[in-house]
């Protein structure tokens, strides 16, 4: 952690943090929130875990085309969140397969977990934030 002027760095209390996405990717600003928000749990190094489950598994698919609706795409940005040191990430496997999606279709890497072990593994967060 950065040292500032004047305040004694102590280390801080690190917790687990988990981001659930279970939103389409536009249409709505959940997705680009939930986004800002895992950015901001890094820089103040917490134990951050991202799950996409339901439509949220859009949400890293290859090859979003926003032309159309005149937005910026916002995909690129989950390519970088390894350069945050943010690599847990979860997509529920029948969300995923219910959408027809493989884990190939996806942007980043992704851990697949069933949905038993989607519930356990919300249950172990100190923070659980979702959109």
């Amino acid at each position: 952690m950065p040292e500032i002027e004047g305040v004694e760095n102590t280390g801080g209390v690190i917790k687990k943090f988990l981001y659930l996405n279970s939103k389409a990717p536009y249409g709505t600003v959940y997705a680009l929130e939930v986004l800002e928000m895992i950015l901001i749990s890094a820089a103040f190094e917490q134990d951050v875990h991202v799950a996409f489950v339901d439509d949220g598994v859009y949400q890293i698919k290859r090859g979003h085309d926003t032309k159309g609706i005149e937005m910026k795409s916002f995909l690129p940005t989950y390519r970088a969140l390894e350069g945050y040191d943010i690599e847990k990430l979860y997509v529920e496997k029948e969300s995923m397969e219910e959408r027809g999606l493989r884990a190939e279709d996806f942007i980043v890497p992704v851990t697949v977990t069933n949905r038993l072990a989607m519930s356990h593994l919300i249950a172990s967060m100190d923070v659980v934030l979702g959109g």
